[in-house]
């Protein structure tokens, strides 16, 4: 096929490790570099450089677009071992789905847009009263 699709397999694979290693850790940088290295590795181990960079940048995208969503679920009374469960579930997914000619790199773009909104629509503070004066 070429080296753009063994570079979008590596971008779907490192966002899917970011996703996951954020859903565990619980912490964007951390989880960010644990799923950077985790992508380097793979990178090095099959393929080469481009790829490993690829992989590099899906991991970054993966770990801070799934931030939000694990924030928003712990604050509304998720577990922690359950929204790990869940996401690494996902990420399960998307790695198959990298295999996918292109949809390693929607991946990438599709995670970080996810994230910022459901940032744009988490409330910035407590409404308390006002929600039941609005009759």
């Amino acid at each position: 096929m070429g080296a753009w699709y063994s570079i979008g397999v590596l971008v779907g694979l490192g966002t899917s490790f970011g996703v996951a290693a954020e859903g565990a850790l619980r912490r964007p940088p951390f989880a960010a570099v644990l799923a950077a290295v985790a992508a380097v590795v793979v990178a090095l181990v099959f393929w080469g450089y481009g790829e490993a960079v690829g992989g590099v940048v899906g991991a970054v995208c993966g770990s801070f677009g799934a931030a939000p969503l694990v924030a928003g679920t712990l604050r509304r009374g998720g577990t922690r071992g359950g929204t790990a469960a869940l996401l690494v579930a996902a990420a399960l997914i998307g790695a198959a789905l990298a295999f996918i000619p292109i949809v390693g790199y929607l991946e990438a773009v599709v995670v970080p847009a996810v994230g910022v909104r459901l940032r744009r629509r988490a409330p910035d503070t407590h409404a308390g009263l006002r929600t039941l004066a609005r009759d």
